[in-house]
């Protein structure tokens, strides 16, 4: 399967650069893949299609203040990009080793010191094999996440643009690139799907008796990495730590022995429990990774709806939704979105498919 089958021409003026004045005032477009329609909606009509015969599953995750902008010793402007943090038991006390990406690579070698800030400095332990990605040790003093929240910033994709980055702007991305249900910190990227809710949308639909569970991805470079590979099927997912809870995982296999039907909130959450499923046969209980690569043809396991939102071309998340509606059906709708003058990506709209 070719990678030029999952491309198609976005004009960039469609590419969000700021969400839409309020969360749920987003554009909306609903996919019937039964009766292959296409409406135009608004976010807050999402009330109109769920209800108690719905459980709505949505990844809790909140994105880490990732990015980090230093200097060598040389006085060389240095990005450090974190990723993930690395178990280590021997580790030394205001010390924590991490995975990060560094940015100009070529100007670091190991044992180079970036210093951040007079609380945190980043040495460069070793190049690793794996796509440009680094081991790094953070030195830090005091707690690293409220120095990371002071001196950190919100890992933004890079077609978002932030020429000057003002302290005012800085704390508004803060705010929007984070669901309002976001819990545990570690996601280096935002559940997109989920930026659209807000309580009041979640409190009428918990009141029309839609069933809401939380399960949480940690979104690394998995889900954003691009594809490089002539043929799909020649792309390796980057793993992804996932979580599902007792209580949540009760709570979906009796919703599906139910017969209700599962709406997924975001690629993240399909993942998640289309591993989970592939994994034990059931939803259970675990603290495990993804690498899992949903591509047409894929018979979906869990997930019956899914809210998502436009994805880059020649992405993994444009082939997953593709797998659940249908290539053709997918890339009408997006041609659809671009006529309707839809924004795209992860402060863009979305769309709800049936």
């Amino acid at each position: 399967m070719n990678i030029s089958e999952f491309d198609y021409e976005l004009p960039e003026e469609l590419i969000a650069q700021m969400p839409s004045d309020k969360r749920e005032n987003s554009k909306m477009m609903v996919l019937s893949r039964v009766e292959q329609t296409i409406e135009h909606k608004h976010f807050y009509d999402i009330t109109d299609y769920l209800d108690d015969n719905c459980i709505l599953v949505l990844n809790n995750t909140k994105v880490l203040p990732a990015r980090l902008y230093g200097f060598k010793e040389t006085g060389a402007k240095i990005e450090v990009f974190l990723l993930e943090a690395v178990n280590n038991e021997t580790k030394k006390e205001n010390t924590s080793l991490w995975k990060a990406l560094i940015k100009p690579s070529k100007r670091v070698k190991p044992g180079n010191i970036i210093k951040i800030s007079e609380e945190l400095s980043v040495k460069a332990i070793q190049r690793m094999e794996d796509d440009g990605e680094w081991l790094v040790e953070l030195n830090f003093d005091g707690d690293l996440f409220e120095i990371l929240h002071k001196v950190g910033n919100i890992p933004l994709p890079p077609y978002i643009e932030r020429k000057v980055q003002s302290e005012e702007l800085k704390h508004f991305d803060m705010e929007r690139y984070q669901t309002v249900y976001a819990k545990d910190e570690g996601s280096v990227a935002a559940p997109t799907a989920g930026l659209h809710f807000t309580q009041e949308i979640l409190d009428k639909l918990k009141a029309k008796g839609v069933e809401i569970v939380y399960i949480t991805l940690n979104v690394g470079l998995g889900t954003f990495r691009p594809v490089k590979c002539e043929n799909i099927l020649d792309h390796k997912m980057h793993s992804e730590t996932f979580e599902i809870t007792k209580d949540a995982a009760d709570r979906i296999n009796k919703a599906k022995s139910e017969g209700k039907k599962l709406v997924a909130v975001g690629t993240t959450t399909v993942r998640t429990l289309e591993t989970a499923y592939q994994k034990y046969g059931c939803i259970k209980a675990c603290h495990d990774h993804s690498e899992l690569f949903i591509y047409p043809p894929y018979e979906f396991k869990v997930i019956d709806k899914l809210i998502t939102n436009f994805h880059l071309p020649k992405s993994t998340l444009l082939m997953l939704v593709s797998a659940l509606a249908g290539k053709d059906f997918i890339f009408n709708a997006y041609q659809e979105a671009v006529k309707h003058h839809y924004r795209f990506f992860s402060y863009g709209d979305c769309m709800y498919i049936e």
